[in-house]
């Protein structure tokens, strides 16, 4: 039985964070209707923008917040939370386009709910998978590249015992794990750093799972993980 596991080095750092994590067992993720997602996505870019009011990107509250929790490790420079550079996207009038309709379907609600969202194939995974400080030598290899590039020593990333799968916390996932048209059983995760948004956060998770189920069947489980919650089981 595989598990996800928050380590105290985490904690250590961000004591009032928490994960939020829906696990997805015998969905159907293969594309049929690209314009639905297309739809979906354009939707949620205008649900989006209640949340750049600021004329200046960086200094939107929910900018400012994921800046902040990228200063407290050791990051690549230029590394942004998957959340900026989602938003930026919007901020710059820039297209979003469909990858898969699990990326999708978490795509729109991170733009809706201003939110992190993350997925992986669980199938995929060597072991249990942790929230933890690298070590500095996990192998990682993301899209677009063949190049193995290990996390930093410090860097706050997702990991199995296969390597790193996602570094510097939600910049960049690992080819390895990815979700593709194949992924039958799913590891989705959404990250809150901001007490204040506790309620947007749980509803979040919901519509995260529901909107899972309606579209691609299967079933969706709800987890929260915190400091007095540091595991689970998934499957």
């Amino acid at each position: 039985m595989k598990k996800f596991v928050i380590e105290d080095d985490f904690w250590d750092l961000f004591p009032n964070a928490r994960i939020g994590i829906v696990v997805c067992k015998g969905i159907d993720n293969s594309v049929r209707d690209t314009d639905k997602y297309k739809h979906i996505i354009e939707h949620s870019k205008q649900e989006a923008l209640q949340y750049l009011q600021n004329e200046e990107f960086s200094s939107n509250e929910v900018i400012k917040v994921w800046r902040e929790a990228f200063q407290k490790f050791k990051t690549k420079k230029g590394a942004r939370s998957s959340i900026e550079a989602l938003l930026k996207r919007v901020y710059k009038g820039n297209h979003i386009g469909t990858i898969n309709p699990l990326v999708d379907i978490y795509n729109s609600i991170s733009l809706k709910y201003a939110l992190p969202c993350g997925g992986e194939d669980i199938d995929t995974f060597d072991g249990d998978i942790r929230l933890t400080k690298a070590i500095g030598n996990e192998d990682f290899v993301t899209l677009g590249t063949d190049k193995n590039e290990p996390p930093y020593e410090g860097e706050i990333v997702y990991k199995d015992h296969g390597g790193a799968i996602c570094r510097c916390w939600n910049w960049r996932e690992s080819v390895r794990t990815m979700l593709t048209e194949n992924t039958k059983n799913a590891f989705l995760c959404i990250e809150l750093v901001d007490e204040k948004r506790v309620n947007e956060f749980e509803n979040a998770l919901k519509d995260l799972a529901l909107s899972v189920q309606d579209h691609l069947g299967g079933t969706c489980n709800i987890s929260i993980l915190d400091m007095n919650n540091k595991e689970i089981s998934i499957g």
